[in-house]
């Protein structure tokens, strides 16, 4: 991805005033997150949407990946996070992702919704989780 992607933009022109946003969705991961035993001894599945707020200007011209982010990057960063940390709380496992993610180069903000498909709860609930946006 090209760090001077806001230079080059400026090169051609390009209005900042809107806002893009690379959506990815249903993104499946393992992870540790809770704070019930059973949760803590063993991965549960989640489901992350992400939408990451960057200016695709540029790229929707030139049709070159080094003018956007590689959302292949992102599922990788959020795999790794997912996979090499523990969270008591989903507020604090969705705080990481979205670190991660604004840690990216022309990225300028991102909603994370997380998902924990099994929840233990008695009662029939479908999914628990949270979302949270954060710009910089």
């Amino acid at each position: 991805m090209s760090r001077n992607l806001h230079d080059r933009g400026k090169e051609v022109g390009i209005d900042k005033s809107h806002d893009d946003i690379i959506c990815l969705r249903d993104l499946r991961v393992l992870a540790f997150c809770g704070v019930l035993p059973a949760e803590v001894r063993r991965a549960q599945p989640f489901s992350i949407n992400l939408d990451v707020h960057v200016d695709l200007s540029l790229a929707s011209l030139s049709d070159d990946l080094a003018d956007t982010v590689d959302y292949g990057e992102i599922c990788s960063g959020v795999a790794r996070i997912a996979e090499e940390q523990r969270f008591a709380l989903l507020e604090r496992f969705a705080g990481c992702i979205a670190d991660e993610v604004l840690a990216i180069p022309c990225v300028n903000g991102v909603d994370v919704e997380i998902q924990k498909l099994r929840p233990p709860v008695a009662e029939m609930l479908g999914t628990s989780g949270v979302r949270i946006s954060r710009w910089l």
